[in-house]
């Protein structure tokens, strides 16, 4: 797997803490690993060794577990910001907010969503509530939490899609995830409380392309183009739903013909409709840096939110940052405003 040198820009250098999962530290090189190795921490590897080419000191830090070694880090080391591609604390992914609450009082600059938006964005029932107050299309769905009978509702239309009210990645999502009947819904929702430990969100199955709308700010907010996932190889036999071993198989991938690119063949009104509502989504839910919204168009023409994801995958190549070279900006620059963003944010202890 090769990787083109990263350009070198004309900023300020500086030092950057990046925080990652401990099993996730990149090493130094690519020399003497795998495909499937690198796969694993291809993320932060592009981020260290880029903003490093960039002229950055850039330091990974191991965490899991206990942020005392946060803590030292930040006073001892000064670092100017803490690039943050956290997504679990102590095994529990919903806890990365805490990690940044945590960084916030220690008064230290950080990329990426604050915490009130990361707590909104991970919560998907309440998610939806928001977006269904603010008028933002979005599927009817229920809620199935655990340790209750779990009885269909009249309310929603088969097909359903069951997944994690919280859970983030398509952890826990199958094609066993559609299901067309009560059997099947009760199964897959029992599935859900059994296996992923969480309450069950099940939503109306929208019948149409799956989109994403990669969107980079604070308060000025710019997007780029509209990406879509694809199957080139399965025809109409497999729902085009983005699963865990859609997104993460590399095999499977194959056998599908598994594809992100620009969208095309998308009316000029369709367009600017899906950015605006994205825009809405990410104001509604406070998200601050980056996020991607993801979304369904239905043939009616019709664009349903589905949810939106703060601080999604930032590897080099990955849709949010080929979504933005297509819109203009390198990977070398979109790591540079998405750094001068964690500096600029306006945090309670800076006013």
């Amino acid at each position: 797997m090769s990787k083109a040198k990263p350009r070198r820009l004309n900023v300020k250098p500086l030092r950057v803490l990046v925080l990652v999962h401990q099993d996730l530290v990149p090493p130094e090189s690519l020399d003497g690993h795998t495909e499937k190795q690198i796969l694993e921490w291809k993320t932060e590897y592009d981020v260290v060794s880029t903003l490093r080419a960039m002229g950055h000191d850039a330091r990974p830090l191991g965490v899991f577990d206990d942020l005392g070694k946060l803590r030292k880090e930040v006073e001892e080391w000064k670092p100017h910001v803490a690039f943050n591609l956290l997504e679990e604390f102590h095994g529990i992914s919903l806890y990365d907010q805490h990690v940044v609450s945590y960084l916030e009082m220690l008064r230290q600059p950080y990329t990426g969503c604050n915490p009130r938006g990361l707590m909104l964005s991970h919560d998907k029932a309440l998610c939806k509530q928001i977006l269904m107050y603010h008028r933002i299309l979005t599927p009817k769905f229920v809620v199935y939490p655990m340790a209750r009978a779990i009885k269909p509702t009249k309310r929603l239309q088969y097909p359903q899609v069951v997944k994690s009210v919280s859970e983030e990645a398509s952890f826990g999502i199958s094609q066993a995830s559609l299901v067309t009947s009560d059997e099947k819904l009760k199964e897959r929702v029992q599935f859900i409380h059994e296996n992923v430990k969480s309450d069950a969100l099940v939503e109306e199955y929208i019948d149409g392309r799956e989109l994403y709308v990669a969107i980079l700010g604070n308060q000025r907010l710019r997007t780029f183009p509209i990406w879509e996932l694809v199957f080139t190889k399965s025809g109409d036999r497999v729902p085009l739903i983005a699963t865990a071993k859609v997104k993460w198989d590399a095999g499977y991938q194959q056998k599908l013909g598994v594809e992100t690119h620009a969208a095309t063949e998308l009316p000029p009104d369709a367009m600017a409709s899906i950015v605006k509502q994205c825009v809405r989504t990410y104001r509604a839910l406070f998200l601050t840096g980056y996020a991607r919204i993801d979304l369904r168009l239905a043939a009616d023409g019709r664009a349903y939110v589905l949810e939106a994801n703060p601080n999604p995958d930032l590897s080099d190549g990955e849709d949010f940052a080929a979504s933005a070279k297509v819109g203009g900006l390198s990977y070398e620059a979109l790591l540079q405003r998405i750094v001068t963003l964690g500096r600029s944010y306006k945090v309670a202890w800076r006013t």
